[in-house]
């Protein structure tokens, strides 16, 4: 079933098909003006030595730009077609020292990045949510971006995320989008009732939301701390408060946090006197556009995030940042497509 798409989704698929349109231009015009002056060039001085000048020596290079530019086009229509729900599950195994015994082995999926209202295909969101539950992780994480702007982007959606499962809980926190900074509002009452609706979604599909909190989960009587900020971004609204949230953990817990943004990472928590262990982060969506083959990955969301994709580590402090399950503005994905993250924990 595909839903009708409200007014922001249609700025989207305008937006895409700008981008189809365009970058395959941006591409070809450098090319076919540098082969214009050198061809008009070539003319002036072979007409000035009283030779002939054939146009069709450089109809290779026209010919060559035009099949390049291809390339991008293709990739962008199939990004917009099938790629923003082509879901990949990234799965890995981190191994701590510290990691309690009973705690070998927990499996964590993480989502992030929903973007709600940007979906229009409902079958291939499920698909999406059943490939989540087909891991049967202990807790599932969400960090943050359940929408674009507006709490009522997930009407359609409650039923379908409600459909998530662990059996040790599902826990969340806020990200840049969800506070509704990014829309109009008629006054701040109305923004402020639309956030406690998004707040009581999170409750209503069952995910425990953490704002600058912790809480602790429990195996075989040992325990490990769960820590959630609100959102905290170098480029952003600083919500989060991190010292607030881990103020109640023990010491010596093994600490896991959720923090939508990245860059919270090099900020606060690593330089935290309080170690946490172990930091999931979204954000970025990898921009949507990339290049992943193997171990390689690059996209232009490197130059604006040192972490934008993937593991990363310093010491024994990790990151993960997840690729994101939605998308937003560009309605598609080429290269870096939608995830679904598997993390298998094991004592060293």
């Amino acid at each position: 079933m595909r839903t009708s798409p409200p007014a922001s989704k249609t700025i989207y698929w305008a937006f895409g098909l700008a981008a189809v349109s365009l970058l395959p231009k941006l591409i070809v015009l450098p090319v076919l003006i540098s082969e214009d002056l050198a061809r008009l060039g070539e003319g002036i001085f072979r007409a000035s030595k009283g030779g002939e000048f054939w146009a069709a020596r450089r109809k290779f290079i026209s010919q060559l730009t035009l099949g390049a530019a291809a390339i991008p086009f293709l990739s962008l229509l199939y990004g917009i077609w099938k790629g923003k729900y082509d879901y990949q599950v990234h799965a890995l195994t981190l191994k701590f020292h510290n990691l309690p015994q009973a705690f070998h082995g927990f499996t964590i999926t993480q989502l992030s990045d929903i973007h709600s209202g940007s979906f229009d295909d409902k079958k291939a969101v499920e698909k999406g949510v059943a490939m989540a539950n087909k891991l049967g992780a202990d807790v599932l994480l969400f960090t943050g971006d359940l929408v674009n702007n507006r709490a009522d982007e997930m009407k359609d959606w409650k039923e379908t995320f409600s459909k998530l499962t662990a059996p040790m809980g599902k826990f969340s926190v806020l990200g840049n989008h969800d506070y509704g900074d990014y829309a109009h509002w008629n006054s701040e009452e109305e923004k402020a009732n639309n956030f406690q609706q998004l707040v009581d979604t999170h409750a209503e599909i069952g995910f425990r939301l953490l704002r600058d909190e912790a809480i602790t989960l429990e195996k075989d009587g040992q325990q490990i701390s769960l820590i959630g900020v609100e959102n905290w971004g170098k480029r952003f609204h600083q919500y989060g408060n991190l010292n607030k949230a881990i103020e109640k953990t023990a010491p010596e817990h093994f600490k896991i946090l959720m923090s939508h943004d990245p860059s919270h990472w090099e900020a606060q928590v690593l330089p935290c006197p309080q170690h946490i262990d172990l930091t999931l982060s979204g954000h970025t969506h990898g921009m949507q556009l990339g290049v992943e083959v193997g171990q390689m990955k690059w996209s232009p969301a490197k130059y604006l995030y040192p972490q934008w994709a993937g593991l990363y580590n310093q010491g024994n402090r990790c990151l993960y940042v997840n690729r994101g399950f939605g998308f937003i503005a560009f309605p598609g994905r080429v290269g870096i497509l939608p995830e679904i993250t598997f993390i298998r924990l094991e004592k060293a």
